[in-house]
Order: C-alpha cells, then structure tokens, then sequence
C-alpha cells in the first residue's frame, strides 16, 4: 500500500497509489463511502496511522475492489505524505562511512549515533519549490536520505522488536545550509530552515518493502548522478537507531525517523557543487518512487 497526502480544490485528505508510477490515486474516504457507505477514515495521514490495523485493513479492502474510485494526479497537488508532523523529525548525521570522511579526511567514524532535528516548519511536498534563503545562506547542499515513518508506540525498544513499530518509508531530502551548520555548530539553524525539508512522494507501507536494507538511494542534480549507496551501507542500522532513540525518548505513529544521507553531496567536491536558484534536486529510493524539488 502506498498512502499519499493530497489537495484539490483547497481539499486536503488522504488516498493510495496503486503502482510506484502509478497516474491516478484512489481516494480513501471517497472510496471507503462508496464501496461500504461508511464513514470510518480520516482525512489526515498521522490519524489513519494511528487507527492501525482497523484502518489497514479498510484500505486493503478498497485495493481489492476492481470498482474503486479514482483521480488523475495530475488534477491534484501531492503534499509531504505527513505535511505538518506533531514533532521535530529525528535525523541521524554521518551514517554512512563515505560520507563521514567525503568533507574532512580526519573525521573518525561516530561510535554512537548523531541525532538531531528539523522542526515541522521545514516540511515541504514533492515539486515544491526549496528557498535558497539567499540573504542569509551561501552554501546551500542536497541529502538524499531514506526516511521511517512510525506506526506504532515506541518506548525502550529493543533493536529486534524495532520493525515491530515501523508503519513504512518514505523519501527525504535534508536539504542543509553548509555555512549556518558550521557558524552555529549545533546543526539547528543549518538544517531546519523553512522548506529544508521535502519530502514524499508517497508513504510505501513495510509490507511492500521485505528487506529495507536492499533499497538503494540515488540523488541527481539537474540530471547529473551525485549519490549512489544502498540502505545496507549505513552505519547504524535502523533497528539500531530506533533503538538508540527510544532508550530515552518516546515516538509515536507518524514521527520521522530520516537514517543519514551517503556519500557524494556537494559540499564534497573539490570545489563544492553547492546548489543555486533553477537547480532540480531528485531523489529515488527503490520501490518509493522520485521526490523532485527546484530550488527558487
């Protein structure tokens, strides 16, 4: 199952794709009324996850209808899957072991995972627009980064129960102002500025993804191949990282887990490939699709 968050006609609500690169959307509570005539979904992403099972299970009955409703995408604006999260996404710094040297030879590899956050406030949706914010940065960088999404209540999880928890993936882009992480030094300001956040296109469900470890994260800028890595290169597993995060915080259906981007951003290069206004980011994990942003 593959949720998105859409809006048409000053609509937000809910529906699902059928394929990857599927070109219409089925919508949920549309759908639910016309097949059942009831009225159980909401119209919100982080709601229909915490519904579990009961939710699951409607949405899988109206995939198995050969009469279900269904929109064009292109009639439609797709927002980030979950567009106002209830708290800071968690996001891990320095989780592959290419990337940790790619900018500073001599930066040692982390023995415990970095975890910081971008506040809510960041969060845009695919082919949405980054602001290059150029009054205050200078040195504007790609991550492309594969991102959990949880499904149920986490608290002091152990790394073997953690995909107990997990609803599904999505795809993210922490988009990050080079110069800000490093004058401030805490990565707040750098990271978390409005828009520094797309992400989407859709929530893919973990039923449709066995082995996360086999997906593979790309970046391309303007066409041009920069990031290349699969999910099984990171340092800290993403058992390990929710793990490591539940010891003393708690998360809940519909937090945002981003596990850290691989090698080949631009603050890498020799000179820097740092991003300008009219640059397309996209980002393509395997099995979730492409998340496409410009910068303006």
């Amino acid at each position: 199952m593959r949720f998105v968050t859409y809006r048409q006609k000053d609509i937000q609500t809910i529906g699902m794709l059928t394929s990857v690169d599927a070109d219409c959307l089925i919508p949920l509570r549309e759908a639910e009324k016309r097949l059942t005539g009831r009225d159980s979904l909401p119209d919100c992403m982080r709601l229909f996850i915490e519904r579990g099972k009961p939710a699951l299970d409607v949405a899988r009955a109206i995939l198995e209808e050969k009469e279900a409703p269904n929109i064009p995408l292109a009639s439609v604006t797709l927002l980030a899957p979950i567009p106002r999260p209830a708290k800071n996404i968690f996001c891990v710094g320095r989780n592959y072991i290419e990337h940790v040297t790619e900018v500073n030879a001599s930066s040692p590899v982390p023995e415990h995972p970095i975890i910081f956050s971008k506040p809510p406030t960041s969060v845009i949706g695919p082919e949405a627009p980054v602001d290059a914010h150029e009054d205050m940065v200078s040195g504007l960088d790609y991550e492309g980064e594969l991102a959990v999404i949880m499904g149920r209540r986490a608290c002091k999880i152990s790394e073997e129960t953690a995909f107990d928890h997990i609803f599904g993936y999505t795809i993210l882009n922490d988009v990050t102002a080079r110069d800000l992480q490093k004058r401030h030094v805490q990565w707040l300001l750098g990271k978390g500025l409005d828009t520094f956040c797309p992400m989407g296109p859709a929530i893919v469900h973990k039923s449709l993804i066995p082995d996360p470890t086999e997906m593979r994260v790309r970046t391309g800028i303007n066409g041009e191949l920069r990031q290349d890595a699969r999910v099984n290169e990171l340092i800290f597993s993403i058992p390990a990282l929710l793990a490591a995060i539940t010891q003393g915080i708690t998360l809940e259906p519909g937090d945002i887990i981003a596990t850290g981007t691989p090698s080949g951003v631009g603050a890498g290069f020799k000179p820097p490939k740092f991003l300008k206004k009219g640059d397309v980011m996209e980002v393509s994990i395997t099995g979730l699709g492409v998340l496409r942003n410009h910068i303006a």
